[in-house]
């Protein structure tokens, strides 16, 4: 595979510091920890060790690397090896992800009755699920899913 031309620790070298000046009031202590360990990962800045040839005796310096559970470099092994192992547990049918939204006006009053409204959302999507699967003319089938809520302003702004 042919590496790109950019990683994101040569964006936040290039740019980090002054993301970090403008968005200093938003950004909590880990979020400036993981962009510092990033910058510095696989440099000299985290110390390293030589590396030799045993067969022809040729030297090359490799760098530490910071081993940021957020840092994509350091991290890309263990994540794919997570989502291998992720794959070999999904069954061999057809998943699909669905939203069920509300219009954004209710949101406030879902927030001031969550265990009420969210049990109606749930039971309303489950149902709805359901009964569009068996159905002869969409799926005729018993399904099974997972419900995830997320209240989410979706193109919507904050004004």
């Amino acid at each position: 595979m042919k590496q790109p031309p950019w990683e994101v620790a040569d964006v936040i070298r290039k740019s980090g510091r002054q993301f970090m000046q403008r968005f200093e009031k938003c950004l909590t202590w880990p979020h400036v920890k993981v962009l510092n360990a990033i910058e510095r990962c696989r440099t000299a800045a985290l110390g390293g060790h030589r590396d030799q040839c045993d067969h022809c005796g040729h030297q090359t310096i490799s760098y530490n690397s910071c081993r940021n559970r957020h840092c994509p470099k350091c991290q890309t092994s263990a994540r794919n090896k997570w989502l291998s192992a992720r794959q070999q547990e999904l069954l061999p049918v057809d998943y699909y992800h669905l939203v069920f939204s509300v219009p954004h006006a209710l949101v406030p009053l879902i927030w001031q009755n969550k265990k009420v409204l969210f049990k109606l959302l749930f039971d309303a999507s489950a149902r709805t699920l359901l009964e569009v699967a068996a159905d002869p003319k969409h799926l005729g089938a018993e399904i099974g899913f997972l419900s995830v809520f997320a209240l989410a302003p979706w193109g919507e702004t904050n004004s």
